[in-house]
């Protein structure tokens, strides 16, 4: 039996207050930056969401190696993949902060996540910078 996709739609509203969450669990940590590191495509939003809050202005993309003074911001801490690629460029793995704004429901973390929220499920999100993506993406599906 094949299993149907679930979504959750999120606002504006809903991604300014996960981003004040993770902002505020960020800070006490008691660590300071001086960029933030991302991906291109999910992460980069986040980041400069991010880097608002905390005043930083430069925002790495893409880099080869994550220096030990730069946070990594993500989209969403889901399969692992994006968090396994990124552990091994960074300068050093244990000071690693990765920070999402969502969390797939897991048992295990990685101690370096941080995240504002946890999903409920499988669920997809879908976030407002990604609406037309997904909007033409279930278009192809018919």
């Amino acid at each position: 039996m094949e299993k149907k996709t679930t979504y959750d739609s999120k606002s504006w509203e809903d991604i300014e207050a996960c981003t004040a969450t993770l902002v505020k669990k960020i800070l006490d940590k008691g660590i300071s930056f001086n960029s933030i590191s991302t991906v291109s495509r999910g992460g980069l939003v986040p980041a400069r969401l991010v880097a608002d809050r905390l005043g930083i202005k430069q925002i790495l993309v893409d880099e080869e190696t994550i220096s030990v003074d730069s946070l990594f911001v993500d989209d969403i801490y889901d399969t692992g993949e994006t968090f396994r690629r990124v552990i091994e460029k960074a300068d050093n793995q244990d000071s690693l902060v990765y920070a999402t704004l969502f969390a797939r429901r897991k048992e295990h973390y990685p101690k370096q996540l941080v995240y504002a929220e946890l999903t409920n499920g499988d669920e997809y999100i879908i976030y407002p910078w990604d609406r037309f993506e997904h909007d033409a993406s279930l278009k192809s599906q018919i």
